[in-house]
């Protein structure tokens, strides 16, 4: 009757192990991604975009879905500048985070809200961000902001 009994306990020792190695992994992969969109709030509100962008997969399979569908890092670099043309335009970015979801080891799904303070008028709306981790580092893939 011990067998049996000494069997459960090990494996629910093994289990609890395993269940908090992936809990950690996943607070540590969320922690990466709010201290990458941190880092570019701090970069937008310098009117710095071009270091804002460091956040995104510099690949020519980037998507970014704002007023219109645009393929591409540069593309999106480029609607960025043109759309926001100084720091007047730009504002001061915050934003609110809803939910992190993984999706899988190597993605994660976020949903949060955003707002431009702007002495040429407040705007707002939400995101859905895609990001992969490519080489160890969190990449944005894909960016539907609205």
């Amino acid at each position: 009757m011990k067998r049996p009994f000494r069997l459960v306990s090990i494996f629910l020792i093994l289990f609890s192990f395993s269940l908090s190695v992936s809990l950690s992994a996943q607070s540590s992969n969320i922690s990466s991604i709010k201290s990458l969109l941190l880092r570019q709030r701090n970069d937008w509100n310098k009117g710095n975009v071009s270091e804002f962008m460091k956040g995104y997969w510099e690949s020519d399979s980037l998507l970014f879905i704002g007023k219109s569908i645009s393929n591409g890092y540069q593309k999106t670099l480029e609607n960025y500048k043109k759309g926001y043309p100084d720091t007047a335009a730009m504002g001061h970015l915050d934003f609110e985070f809803v939910e992190f979801r993984k999706l899988s080891p190597e993605y994660y799904f976020v949903i949060g809200k955003w707002h431009l303070k702007r002495s040429i008028g407040d705007v707002g709306g939400a995101f859905t961000l895609l990001f992969k981790k490519i080489k160890g580092k969190w990449n944005i893939v894909v960016d539907h902001s609205s």
